[in-house]
């Protein structure tokens, strides 16, 4: 599977954007979809995870009810709404698949995207 991420950029806080994540292969349906971060000098941390199915998804509390991730199996992509945006935000965001569970380790995705930059000016 490979994964490329797009719709990062400059906002404002309180902005929104949409990140997107488009992925090859005919398996992109079996595979569960996450999004992680990272901001420069800290480690990479889960922001969202999506089932194979889409019928479940997780969130890090930190953008619960802010964010939302979903899946479109027929354009091989999932997306991650992002709303309410806040500096703190700003990060290298990155999509990854699993071919197991929507986890919240990086350790669990074998893919991985290139990464997005979203930067929230205060």
């Amino acid at each position: 599977v490979q994964l490329q991420a797009s719709g990062g950029g400059l906002v404002q806080a309180g902005g929104s954007l949409r990140l997107s994540c488009a992925a090859s292969g005919r398996t992109f349906s079996s595979y569960a979809m996450g999004w992680f971060r990272q901001a420069p000098g800290k480690e990479r941390e889960f922001v969202a995870a999506i089932s194979w199915s889409g019928g479940s998804t997780y969130y890090a509390d930190s953008v619960k009810g802010r964010f939302t991730i979903s899946r479109d199996s027929a354009k091989n992509t999932v997306y991650l709404q992002m709303n309410s945006l806040k500096p703190e935000d700003t990060a290298v965001y990155y999509c990854a698949a699993s071919p197991t569970t929507a986890a919240t380790l990086w350790r669990e995705y074998d893919y991985w995207g290139q990464g997005t930059l979203v930067t929230v000016s205060s």
